[in-house]
């Protein structure tokens, strides 16, 4: 958490609750590789080693395109959950803002869901003919009995998410002495607070991340020339600034500040701006530098 004072705020527990969800994302999918255990003896023994030395994992689909477009896929979307998320538990947790959440975030993950089932769809109907190709492409490795059947493999591919509301210490519905109620709940607002300070962390981070790169670009060279930078510099920005407000949590005052500022100094300025005038150039850089002048990071 950045502030400007010594002293971290403490955030309101019921605010966020009422404010923000917890998603947890779920996406498997199947990789058909399998160990073979009679290669790797075999590669133990022309090696002369004295004890098992290693494995040998083979590719079942030697690549098969259309299984490697669903783990792309998954792939991406993970880390585009990653993005517009913050992190809450080890266990997966998530959380994001209502508004964010029934704003583009959920119709983009439903949209996610759909685009993977088809891919995923796509590859069961080619299974059966990817087991011949392999028997081919994989000449002595192959075998027939490693491969599951049609059925078991769309089994291993799933993709699901869940919503529940953020927790607070009033959730406690136990009975016990007022005392020991007192002390969990006490504990719970500690670890409440560290949540949450790690998950604002996180999107201070990213600001940070974006201004120190910014400011790098828009430095001229030591001859006094420009620095190449791609049109990523503020796109990349523009990005940020959405996430900042969707994902400020704890409606942290500073964070907006800082938001409107990067907002403020990027405002009418385009990547034409920045690479023919060296008065916009630097004009942004002073501004992004103030930014990075204003909180301890």
């Amino acid at each position: 958490m950045i502030t400007l004072a010594n002293e971290q705020p403490k955030f309101e527990s019921f605010g966020i609750a009422s404010s923000s969800m917890l998603v947890e994302l779920s996406i498997s999918c199947w990789n058909a590789r399998k160990q073979d255990k009679k290669v790797s003896m075999e590669v133990d023994a022309s090696k002369n080693t004295k004890v098992k030395a290693g494995n040998y994992n083979k590719n079942l689909l030697a690549g098969s395109p259309a299984l490697e477009a669903v783990v792309k896929y998954a792939a991406n979307v993970r880390l585009w959950n990653n993005l517009n998320t913050l992190p809450w538990s080890d266990s997966g947790l998530r959380i994001v803002t209502a508004e964010h959440l029934y704003g583009k975030y959920k119709s983009q993950l439903d949209e996610h869901k759909r685009n993977f089932d088809k891919l995923v769809e796509n590859f069961i109907q080619q299974y059966p003919t990817l087991i011949t190709a392999a028997a081919f492409q994989l000449g002595d490795l192959f075998d027939r009995d490693e491969y599951p059947s049609q059925e078991a493999v769309a089994k291993k591919f799933g993709f699901t998410y869940s919503l529940s509301p953020v927790p607070t210490s009033g959730d406690f519905r136990i009975d016990i002495n007022e005392e020991a109620k007192a002390e969990l709940v006490t504990q719970y607002e500690q670890h409440f607070q560290s949540r949450v300070d790690n998950a604002m962390r996180q999107i201070w981070d990213r600001l940070h991340e974006c201004l120190v790169h910014m400011s790098e670009r828009l430095t001229d060279t030591d001859e006094g020339g420009r620095k190449v930078f791609h049109s990523t510099l503020l796109s990349n920005a523009d990005e940020l600034l959405v996430l900042l407000k969707n994902l400020n949590v704890a409606k942290d005052p500073e964070l907006e500040s800082a938001r409107a500022s990067l907002e403020a100094a990027i405002k009418g300025t385009d990547m034409e701006d920045l690479k023919d005038s060296d008065y916009i150039r630097q004009g942004v850089k002073e501004k992004v530098d103030a930014i990075l002048n204003k909180f301890e990071w």
